[in-house]
């Protein structure tokens, strides 16, 4: 099979390759298939760098296996989430697959199509190749959205952070910012109503193809559970307020609460964590200085916090390790090897700063409850002024270890 391959690309390669080239506009094309069934022989000249028979697109690929549990977990809870509203509780898992699907499927599809050609037309234009970064870009980004939103937002977003978070910088290897926490950026300021509030979490009432819906049932509000905690009355509530829900801290672990498509589940994420450490893909540092950063200004905040203080402060910090995006965010987002930091002191550095911004930000920002995506952007900002000054420093100490040896 492999030889059949490699003889059919070979054929129609002189119409795709060199300067007389018939299709010589469509040479991303033909590099990107050639390249997706086979193992490319050549190497990067520009960033990002992998010193490693080990090529950029099977790397990109190992990432997508990573996202599986949190894709199958996200897929389960949205068609969970929707009978729940409805008061349904004798549906089957194969039911809430089933209608799960129907919703996720069309954003992933939309967020790979609408990415896809922004891609495209840049690498045509350019005349460089598919960039490999955009496998994973394409399907964080929809994990991070609610299943309600409207297809056109989710391209637009898309495009927004294909074009404005990477491709203005040069491409993958080159952008500041996270590409898919870009585009969700550019979708939570510019649509908020579509991507905030308790409405927009569960499909209850939406129709689907494996049946009819039911009217939501009274009372349902569709909130997540940052949203119940930020809701409660001040003083030690938090806790109460999540048992009020129905929600135990399994419930949040296993991320069997209304919340993004694919960044509810802890537990998926711890998983993905695991292969990407075990795979030598992401850092180990930066995920545990996530969590050494959120466990630290958690416990600060419980510490300062009165009988007068809102229910969010007396949050224990591991409530706040499984609520939200915060484990999605630190295995997937934060450990991206393109825009967090480099160096081994700055990652512990990076995480924790990005753990500590997450609890302040869901903590003293009531009108945002949820800080990993701010926190996240916000360090990789600052990300290569910290490696920076880690470069400096220990530059530094080598020279005066070198002057006082002479």
């Amino acid at each position: 099979m492999k030889e059949l391959l490699v003889r059919q690309f070979d054929t129609y390669r002189h119409l795709f390759e060199g300067k007389d080239a018939s299709l010589g506009w469509a040479w991303p094309l033909f590099e990107g298939a050639e390249t997706f069934f086979l193992t490319p022989d050549h190497a990067t000249h520009e960033g990002a760098h992998v010193r490693d028979p080990f090529d950029m697109k099977r790397l990109m690929i190992f990432v997508l296996y990573a996202l599986t549990p949190c894709i199958l977990m996200g897929w389960y809870n949205i068609g969970q989430q929707g009978f729940l509203a409805e008061g349904v509780t004798d549906f089957t898992a194969m039911e809430a697959m089933g209608r799960g699907g129907w919703h996720m499927m069309p954003i992933i599809i939309t967020s790979y199509t609408a990415g896809g050609l922004a891609e495209l037309v840049f690498c045509i234009v350019r005349k460089h190749e598919i960039n490999e970064g955009f496998l994973v870009t394409a399907m964080l980004y929809p994990l991070t959205l609610p299943p309600t939103i409207p297809l056109w937002m989710v391209a637009a977003g898309i495009v927004f952070g294909v074009v404005i978070g990477k491709e203005v910088f040069g491409g993958v290897g080159m952008n500041i910012l996270n590409p898919a926490l870009t585009a969700r950026a550019f979708v939570f300021f510019t649509y908020p109503a579509a991507i905030s509030g308790a409405k927009v979490w569960d499909v209850g009432g939406n129709p689907y193809l494996l049946g009819e819906p039911s009217t939501v049932v009274d009372g349902y509000t569709g909130a997540t559970p940052l949203l119940a905690v930020s809701g409660a009355d001040p003083g030690p509530n938090a806790v109460a307020a999540l048992d009020q829900m129905g929600w135990s801290l399994q419930d949040l672990a296993l991320g069997f609460v209304p919340g993004s498509m694919g960044e509810v589940s802890a537990v998926g994420a711890l998983l993905g964590g695991l292969f990407l450490v075990m795979a030598g893909i992401a850092s180990w540092r930066t995920m545990v200085s996530c969590v050494v950063g959120l466990f630290a200004m958690a416990a600060l905040l419980n510490l300062v916090a009165t009988d007068a203080s809102p229910a969010v402060f007396h949050l224990p910090p591991h409530y706040h390790l499984v609520m939200g995006g915060f484990a999605f965010g630190a295995v997937f987002m934060a450990t991206d090897p393109v825009s967090s930091s480099a160096t081994r002191t700055g990652q512990w550095i990076y995480g924790i700063c990005i753990g500590a911004l997450c609890v302040l930000v869901r903590v003293v920002n009531p009108a945002y409850p949820e800080g990993m995506m701010l926190a996240i952007l916000f360090m990789n900002v600052f990300s290569p002024l910290i490696d920076y000054f880690v470069v400096q420093r220990t530059t530094r100490r080598r020279a005066e270890r070198l002057a006082a040896a002479a």
